[in-house]
């Protein structure tokens, strides 16, 4: 017999009764019934439940047991009898009978709980990691994810892409987030950059020839920790092809993130023909640009009916600026005064001065708005926007470029607050039509509104004769249910274009060829025309395993302060390492 198991703990079956087995695993839970030691054995697989009477050899042995040792036992497999099955475990039908045990591994007193699902501080859980992965959900979740990374090998390999791996150490660009720098012993004085993506690499793949690339390939910001995104480091599902056109890629792509939800939704409902929504139509219904479809609230103007009305807030604003505009925000059910007052006081909590309403009862408005638009007005709003008794509707007015973003958090709160989100399925879609360029306020010039290396429509002659700032690109974003969970674009492969692009936010030629020096020559060498995109591993997962945080879906995360706390990076260099670099540290004084 194997000196460690014969088998695992989630594989004893009824078939199995009667046979001397060896097991090994954790000490999940231990359980005295009168002199009875019954033991929840836990391994990676599962768990088995093992039964040590009084006569047993191991009994004195087990009497010292505690949770979390590691064990090695022998026994014998007996059916449990018909009121002590448990129908919910795989080996619920059997117990084992021990006769030896043996204690591989003890553990000291636990920091945080194993058994059960306890909320915990998380500086606790980071350290303790090793600890905190062996909790039953967490695990499940990781288990999970390899699970969903080996389903996109395989959907990416059966339709033709291959899986080339590009460099970790690279060149710094000037473009993104910031970069983590790495310093060169060999060339004193500079610095490679762990790359943000292989944006470059996968380009100049394809004007090398390889026609469909894909990679599960981590990725490197050093950015701020929210909860969708973890500090440091992060993995995309990477893909590029040639001599395609964006619907190319959406025809292609959606299948692949359709079949993979599918496989890992566990039955809820996924989206199997994802619309296609112009970034405009995307922020004036749903004010974002990565909508929850599952809510099914959208947002009108109603503009004119509120022009030259007696509700004076509004009306003077429209009557000033040209640029004004009225949104509605309807709400199905939310015809309460109690429910619209609560919206009004939230909104005064996000810094807003309020937020107008009306809602309907006994077959006219109500609410200080109606009063002051009057009964018709009323009545068209009502009619535009399909409202009946019960139902509320909520306005913001001004510039829509200043006010969309919290119509969309609006348009979410409502939807949430009143239970009409699907939070049981799965809604894909993609955003398609962004603008090429917006202004910078903090710079005072334009620039890039998304990846500066695509293709902006209508091409060199737009970059050259239209308003930056009208130029629409051959760019997309796919999103499930609100999240961002991929990027891409059909890529400029024309040297000119891709300089006239990066003039136009104030790069010379010069800085152009020196700083994307790569693409820029090979460019000059037969480029095919191509695109692709990056799904985010990390954000699919998130999503599948139905939880807010990236931290439970991840093997060892940082905390929120991007620090290891397990491993106790990031930590100082030796003096030693530091002269091999050439560097001196200047470290800030503390304040």
């Amino acid at each position: 017999m194997h000196p460690y198991r014969s088998h695992t703990c989630a594989a004893l079956t009824p078939g199995d009764v009667g046979n001397t087995v060896r097991l090994s695993g954790w000490v999940h839970r231990i359980r005295d019934h009168g002199g009875l030691l019954f033991i929840d054995l836990r391994d990676h697989y599962g768990l088995t439940q093992l039964v040590i009477d009084p006569d047993s050899p191991a009994f004195k042995s087990a009497e010292d047991v505690r949770a979390e040792w590691v064990i090695r036992v022998d026994g014998r497999v007996k059916a449990r009898t018909p009121e002590t099955v448990n129908a919910n475990l795989p080996t619920g039908h059997i117990e084992v009978y021990v006769e030896e045990l043996e204690v591989l591994g003890e553990a000291r007193e636990l920091p945080l709980p194993v058994f059960g699902e306890p909320d915990y501080p998380e500086d606790i859980r980071l350290r303790y990691r090793f600890l905190d992965l062996r909790r039953e959900s967490l695990h499940a979740n990781i288990v999970k994810r390899t699970k969903i990374v080996a389903a996109m090998r395989r959907r990416m390999g059966e339709i033709g892409f291959g899986e080339y791996s590009t460099p970790i150490l690279t060149a710094s660009s000037p473009e993104g987030a910031r970069d983590f720098l790495v310093p060169s012993r060999i060339h004193p004085g500079k610095f490679f950059a762990l790359p943000q993506a292989p944006q470059q690499y996968k380009q100049l793949l394809m004007v090398a020839g390889f026609d469909r690339y894909f990679q599960i390939a981590p990725c490197f910001r050093d950015e701020d920790p929210r909860a969708d995104r973890l500090p440091g480091e992060f993995y995309q599902l990477d893909l590029e092809m040639s001599f395609v056109t964006q619907e190319d890629v959406w025809d292609t792509m959606a299948p692949v993130i359709t079949g993979i939800f599918e496989e890992f939704a566990e039955g809820k409902p996924v989206t199997k023909e994802w619309p296609r929504i112009p970034y405009d139509t995307a922020i004036r219904k749903y004010g974002s640009d990565k909508p929850d479809l599952r809510n099914p609230i959208e947002m009108q103007a109603v503009t004119e009916h509120f022009a030259g009305s007696g509700f004076k807030v509004f009306a003077g604003q429209i009557a000033d600026d040209p640029k004004v505009e009225v949104w509605a925000i309807p709400a199905s059910t939310g015809g309460s005064r109690a429910f619209c007052d609560r919206m009004n006081a939230w909104a005064q909590g996000e810094g807003q001065p309020g937020l107008g309403y009306i809602f309907f009862k006994d077959g006219q408005g109500s609410g200080p708005i109606a009063k002051n638009i009057g009964e018709e007005r009323t009545v068209a709003i009502r009619d535009q926007l399909g409202l009946k008794d019960g139902d509320a509707v909520f306005f913001v007015c001004g510039r829509p470029d200043k006010f969309y973003k919290f119509a969309g958090e609006a348009r979410t709160k409502v939807g949430t607050d009143l239970n009409l989100v699907d939070t049981e399925r799965f809604e894909l879609c993609w955003i398609v039509d962004f603008p090429f360029y917006e202004w910078s306020e903090e710079e005072k010039r334009v620039d890039f509104a998304h990846n500066p290396f695509s293709m902006p429509r209508g091409g060199l002659e737009a970059l050259r004769t239209q308003d930056p700032l009208t130029i629409k690109a051959y760019q997309y974003d796919a999103v499930c249910n609100g999240f961002e969970i991929a990027s891409g674009s059909i890529r400029n492969q024309e040297p000119e274009t891709m300089v006239a692009a990066f003039e136009l936010t104030g790069k010379s030629r010069e800085e152009v060829e020196e700083q994307f020096g790569g693409l820029y020559r090979a460019f000059q060498y037969g480029a095919p025309p191509h695109g692709g995109a990056a799904f985010g591993v990390d954000r699919i997962v998130m999503l599948l395993c139905g939880v807010q945080n990236l931290r439970e879906i991840t093997l060892f995360p940082m905390n929120q302060q991007a620090e290891d706390l397990l491993m106790g990076a990031p930590s100082p260099a030796s003096p030693r390492q530091l002269r091999e670099l050439h560097i001196r540290v200047n470290v800030p004084e503390k304040k």
